[in-house]
């Protein structure tokens, strides 16, 4: 694979190839865009988005979701082939090409054979997992057995493990079609999706922008429609971010909720995988799909009892209603960069008020102190890599590489995380007073807020995701408010809030008690259907429109 980087003038260079003429494409794809006459309460399974009319209407591939496209396989206007070769036609003209969005790090070549079985199935009268013919696109540090798993890095380049991720095999065994997997920040040590293997992904919402990260290649893909949804992985923000810097739905779960095994690490004490959706619905259907008890993740023993029937029951219109939500003042920031995005999430409180919400301002005693160390809060995490790295590769013998001091001394990697990578090498033990006063200290900060929460009678803390917009490329992206949930454990979902003047997205994040992930999809889910602050990148229309 080749070390795909980017340069130039971003955005008048991309929206020049967008005028590229993609007829020979068109012509290989006569279903570039599908309007289907679809009465979209039938076959819904009773999730409210997908019966919210009674009327025949027409239907496009692009921001379907998945219970549009399941009503779709299930009353045969589409096949589950249809759907692969129309994502699959939507990244080969988008990824590389017109906007370069550099988000996919491979294909999957077995797809449309898969899709074939999947439509197969159904022929049959089987096939009826939640997410039976639905393509998906994972993050390239999730472990899969027939395709590269590099965690964006040149020192990994054509691995391919020996065993799926515990995720990828829920995946599979709920229907679903693994696509593609995307780009990361390499070893998902930053939040601006760079890597030795692949260079710069792009926003699709802004060219000349990161996408967040470290899952940033989900965020941009999913928000192209290079499929039906994704999944990431959340160390402090890696879920959270891209989704708030590409108008998308993430869930970082309560830690535990969802298996860490198969998943390259970066700290085991924070890690855990989670969808990245264009919709709470679609989040609440992956959700579903991935989450439960992993034998081999000893972590996940803690969800046991604490998972619903279904999360797509707390699909609720109404779950707004007389809601009390605490304003997280403390993390808005006072600088000049941080206003437009405050102004934005400012204003969806604003509407969660009118969706009759009580609204109070929290303050958290000590919160400035209690997510902060002397790495800027992620010492944790600094001395955990190298350690929870090694133990990963040595599980996996195959791997081109053995420890993370071989990495260092090939040079395979991009020289913008040399500095982490070196700084992890320099721990020579967890095993020390600072790394285990760091880890009570967690404790302390889920007390403070619980504390907060009860004293001021909240059920959930709203705040920015990250309290500037999306950095240029190139520069430092500063205002992560990651630590909150990863530091503490507790579940939290981002929520598009809105754009910027010049349309840079911005989410909005909630997060609850442990286990209170349904309580999170209720309210989200109102905010969403009573806003609608979604749409499509225009740098990435439907096919025919080029």
């Amino acid at each position: 694979m080749t070390d795909k980087r980017i340069s130039g003038d971003y955005r008048d260079q991309s929206m020049r190839k967008l005028t590229r003429d993609h007829s020979a494409l068109r012509r290989s794809v006569a279903l570039s865009k599908m309007m289907l006459a679809v009465a979209v309460l039938c076959g819904a399974g009773g999730i409210p988005e997908a019966g919210a009319q009674m009327h025949a209407q027409s239907f496009e591939l692009l921001e379907a979701t998945i219970p549009q496209l399941q009503w779709a396989l299930s009353t045969r206007i589409v096949t589950s082939h249809d759907l692969v070769t129309q994502y699959l036609a939507r990244i080969e003209a988008y990824d590389q090409h017109g906007p370069a969005l550099n988000a996919i790090s491979v294909t999957n070549g077995k797809a449309l054979a898969e899709a074939d079985v999947r439509d197969a199935e159904r022929r049959a009268g089987a096939g009826h997992g939640p997410l039976s013919g639905i393509p998906i696109i994972v993050k390239d540090n999730y472990d899969t057995i027939d395709l590269q798993t590099a965690a964006g890095s040149k020192s990994l380049a054509g691995w391919i493990p020996p065993d799926d991720a515990f995720l990828v095999t829920k995946l599979h065994q709920a229907g679903a079609i693994i696509i593609a997997k995307s780009n990361m920040h390499e070893f998902a040590y930053g939040i601006t999706t760079l890597g030795s293997l692949f260079g710069q992904t792009r926003n699709p919402y802004a060219l000349d922008r990161n996408p967040g990260g470290s899952s940033g290649g989900t965020g941009a893909a999913i928000a192209a429609n290079f499929a039906a949804a994704g999944m990431g992985s959340d160390t402090c923000g890696s879920i959270r971010i891209p989704a708030s810097h590409n108008s998308l739905v993430g869930i970082r779960g309560t830690q535990g909720l969802a298996s860490r095994s198969g998943i390259i690490p970066l700290s085991s004490t924070q890690d855990i995988g989670g969808p990245i959706t264009r919709t709470v619905t679609d989040a609440a259907i992956m959700l579903d799909a991935i989450v439960g008890y992993d034998a081999t993740d000893p972590q996940t023993a803690r969800s046991v009892g604490n998972i619903p029937k279904s999360y797509t029951d707390f699909l609720q219109l109404t779950g707004l209603n007389g809601a009390r939500i605490g304003l997280l003042t403390a993390l808005f920031g006072t600088d000049p960069a941080d206003a437009e995005v405050a102004s934005v999430v400012h204003g969806a409180v604003d509407e969660m008020k009118g969706q009759g919400v009580d609204v109070v301002e929290v303050t958290i005693p000590g919160l400035a102190d209690l997510p902060t160390d002397r790495a800027n809060g992620f010492l944790v995490l600094r001395q955990d890599f190298k350690f929870d790295l090694n133990a990963y590769l040595a599980a996996h013998p195959s791997a081109p590489v053995r420890t993370l001091d071989e990495i260092l001394a090939s040079g395979k990697f991009h020289p913008a995380i040399e500095t982490n990578l070196r700084n992890s090498q320099a721990v020579e033990s967890r095993d020390t007073q600072e790394y285990f006063a760091h880890i009570v200290k967690r404790n302390t900060l889920r007390e403070a807020i619980l504390k907060a929460m009860a004293d001021n009678r909240v059920e959930l803390l709203a705040y920015p995701t990250i309290r500037r917009k999306a950095n240029v490329i190139g520069e430092t992206q500063m205002g992560s408010n990651c630590q909150l949930s990863a530091n503490s454990g507790f579940p939290a979902i981002v929520v598009p809030g809105g754009f910027t003047p010049d349309e840079v997205p911005v989410g909005i994040e909630l997060l609850g008690r442990a286990w209170s992930e349904p309580q999170l999809i209720k309210f989200a889910y109102a905010y969403e259907q009573g806003t609608r602050h979604r749409h499509a990148p225009a740098t990435t229309p439907p096919l025919n429109q080029q």
